[in-house]
């Protein structure tokens, strides 16, 4: 039987699944209305769909490495007591391993993909948002790769609030490259050097404070030097070579390295749901929400 956009729609309506998921389900049944509905409720997609304006800005990120090749993802979750679930957990370590092993692009073709016990990513998800109750979602991922010679930091920090994975270049020695992922879960900086800060970026900081400093009533003709050395501090805000080991604040971080003859060639740092907008219960919603319980 051909499958009709108006048949998508109203399963859709019906259901509050996606688009694919309603298109997928009606095919799988040959059209049938309620077998489509069951279909999606089985796969716990309906179910799911209910929870989908939720928002989940909890959860955990996790690391996994294996050989020359390590993963770093994070998994939300609407609260932060589902993000210690063992069911959680084991989904999480599930993701790491197909991540790792079939290296999608992104989290959205991840999601499509068939995973070994036949489902795709996103009906596994589903399966475990029925089953814990939770809005859960594969929000990102990064893949990163090293040689022989080089060694991974992996750090997670409060049980993954905070998780990140360098690569350092020149050593083997796993303590150093884990030393410089603690730093970077503490410190945050957003690159390892000045040479990864654009131009444009430097521009408009030195823009800025050349206002402020012209603003302090500071004379001309020394603001140009007053701009570069505070330019420096700047640069030691976001770059973590310049900025003062936290194990030891005596030497810069690019000193420490390079003392055990390494360089750092990348870090990925995720907080979990950073830059996420999380919902603000007002008083009497709260209230009302203890009362419901």
């Amino acid at each position: 039987m051909a499958i009709t956009a108006q048949m998508v729609k109203e399963l859709r309506e019906k259901t509050g699944a996606g688009m694919m998921d309603c298109k997928k389900a009606l095919t799988e049944v040959d059209g049938d209305m309620e077998k489509a509905i069951d279909y999606l409720r089985e796969k716990g997609i309906a179910k799911a769909a209910k929870k989908a304006d939720r928002i989940a800005a909890e959860g955990a990120t996790y690391i996994e490495v294996e050989g020359n090749e390590a993963v770093i993802l994070e998994v939300n979750s609407e609260t932060d007591f589902v993000a210690k679930n063992e069911g959680f957990q084991t989904l999480t370590k599930d993701l790491a391993a197909f991540l790792l092993k079939n290296k999608p692009a992104n989290a959205e073709e991840a999601l499509a993909q068939t995973m070994e016990n036949g489902s795709t990513v996103a009906e596994y998800i589903n399966a475990a948002i029925a089953k814990i109750g939770e809005k859960i979602s594969l929000r990102r991922f990064a893949i990163e790769t090293k040689t022989d010679a080089d060694a991974f930091g992996a750090y997670l920090h409060m049980g993954g609030r905070i998780g990140v994975l360098a690569v350092l270049e020149g050593t083997t020695d796993e303590s150093i490259a884990k030393d410089v992922a603690m730093h970077v879960a503490a410190v945050n900086p957003k690159y390892v050097s000045r040479d990864q800060v654009s131009a444009e970026e430097t521009e408009r900081e030195r823009e800025v404070l050349t206002q402020q400093a012209l603003n302090e009533g500071k004379p001309e003709k020394i603001v140009a030097k007053m701009v570069e050395g505070r330019l420096g501090k700047f640069f030691e805000d976001i770059c973590l070579l310049d900025q003062s080991f936290v194990k030891d604040p005596d030497q810069k971080v690019g000193q420490f390295v390079k003392s055990k003859g390494a360089t750092v060639k990348s870090f990925v740092r995720y907080e979990v749901g950073e830059g996420i907008e999380k919902r603000q219960d007002n008083f009497a919603e709260e209230v009302m929400n203890q009362v419901k319980k």
